[in-house]
């Protein structure tokens, strides 16, 4: 509401936006419902604006005519609006090495400021202050969950996420040659990092196992194959190869079953 303080003297009362009159005294010139009088008194002159919006910014002026001359007064609105994300990137999946441009817009009065962070298990960590986040090269450990926020000192922040996966070939983390006796149960574990998962293959040399054929079983879950033999015999003995592969590539690992 703006407010117009008068005494006896005045003859006259009006108020402008620009110039434009509003309500000259009681009568309303203003087409725009939102405007109402709120008080038309011998000390006080006042208006109310519902439901402010951006475009009702700017002066105002509350115009007083006295028996010898008039006189003005003027307030200026500003007009404030909280932070609000317009556009943001969508969920992406990218190669390892390949360049990514996240970007958020915000909108809000004042101007919110946007900053980037990386939501990973290390922690999180600022990684940009503007409205476009760029990655050159990205990493596996550079995927997971980045949130955008924009801030202004009018209403809470508005937060938003983008979700990136790196995709990366497998690479073998863990394979270990394993002893076990004969007519005894014996296991070998290959582990294989990849996204996406990989699949995985066992052979012993140029031949390839599979499930169910000779007592042994072959079991593939996430990250790690099992070859399990239930009844070793000595020509299980020997050189086994474990491959994990995926869309963007494979990789193999040599493994000994011995007594």
């Amino acid at each position: 509401s703006c407010r117009c303080t008068v005494d006896d003297r005045v003859t006259r009362v009006a108020w402008l936006n620009r110039s434009t009159i509003l309500y000259a005294g009681n009568d309303k010139w203003s087409i725009d419902n939102r405007v109402v009088i709120l008080s038309n008194t011998k000390t006080q002159y006042s208006i109310k604006i519902h439901n402010v919006d951006v475009y009702d910014e700017g002066p105002y002026t509350c115009s007083v005519q006295t028996d010898n001359h008039p006189k003005t007064s003027r307030v200026h609105l500003i007009v404030q609006v909280p932070p609000q994300i317009v556009n943001i990137s969508s969920d992406i999946t990218v190669n390892e090495g390949s360049s990514v441009t996240l970007m958020c817009l915000a909108f809000g009065r004042p101007e919110p400021t946007v900053t980037w962070r990386h939501l990973s298990g290390k922690g999180q960590g600022f990684v940009s202050e503007d409205e476009y986040l760029e990655i050159t090269g990205i990493t596996r450990e550079q995927s997971g969950e980045y949130e955008c926020s924009a801030v202004n000192d009018v209403a809470i922040p508005d937060v938003r996420k983008v979700k990136v996966t790196v995709n990366y070939p497998p690479y073998i983390s863990n394979a270990k040659n394993t002893g076990a006796s004969v007519g005894q149960k014996g296991i070998l574990q290959c582990e294989a990092s990849a996204v996406p998962v990989a699949e995985f293959q066992w052979f012993k040399e140029d031949t390839r196992l599979a499930n169910g054929l000779e007592g042994v079983r072959i079991e593939s879950k996430g990250r790690l194959s099992t070859l399990t033999f239930f009844n070793v015999s000595e020509k299980d003995y020997g050189n086994y190869t474990c491959v994990a592969t995926n869309k963007l590539g494979n990789t193999n690992a040599s493994i000994i079953l011995y007594g």
